[in-house]
């Protein structure tokens, strides 16, 4: 598997998939087909079908996919079968909304850590975590394994968030702010542009 390049359409829909498969777990439906999961998501069963099989063999012909089983593979394949702590700076009020979706979210993937550089903003509680300066941010990165930052500071600010983020050893980061950032190759940026998202939705609006 390790050994296949896997394209980053089909890691996208994993966490699709498992959400989707979770909800079925909880109705106590004990096995899916790729029709079923095709239709209710508004996918092509054979693309669900080939999204799958790049990880192993999951589904019995015939039969389908045993949910609770299939729910156990994708977790280990997008890695959530471990702790995941996550950093996050920028404490207005995406970050806050942010950190205070935790409650929703597995114990095993949760931002742990929120740091920001404002006088006003540090040692503010939010879900039971105080506002960190930026200047513990290397440390606490490094003594709690932290792998993961999020950014949700102005776009003036995110690049130099990403430099410190990149020095503290973080290894992935999802940006929140509306700016392109520089960073070594072997480290993942996922951007989540809101305003970029709703600009391309209206070109869909009928006339």
């Amino acid at each position: 598997m390790k050994s296949l390049k896997i394209s980053e359409a089909v890691v996208k829909r994993l966490p699709i998939y498992l959400r989707f498969l979770t909800e079925l777990s909880k109705k106590n439906v004990l096995t899916v087909s790729s029709q079923d999961l095709g239709q209710k998501l508004n996918l092509n069963p054979a693309q669900i079908r080939k999204d799958l099989a790049y990880f192993g063999e999951f589904g019995k012909k015939g039969i389908g996919y045993d949910v609770t089983y299939l729910i156990e593979k994708i977790r280990q394949i997008l890695k959530l079968d471990r702790q995941i702590p996550v950093a996050l700076v920028g404490a207005g009020n995406l970050g806050r909304a942010l950190c205070n979706y935790n409650i929703y979210l597995r114990d095993q993937m949760k931002i742990t850590a929120i740091f920001d550089s404002s006088p006003d903003k540090i040692g503010q509680v939010i879900n039971n975590m105080s506002v960190l300066p930026m200047e513990h941010l290397a440390d606490v990165i490094r003594d709690s394994s932290i792998r993961i930052g999020i950014i949700t500071v102005p776009a003036p600010e995110a690049q130099n968030v990403a430099n410190q983020f990149v020095k503290a050893g973080i290894e992935a980061i999802l940006n929140f702010a509306p700016s392109i950032l520089k960073v070594p190759e072997e480290i993942r940026v996922h951007h989540a542009d809101f305003t970029a998202e709703l600009q391309s939705l209206a070109y869909y609006l009928p006339e």
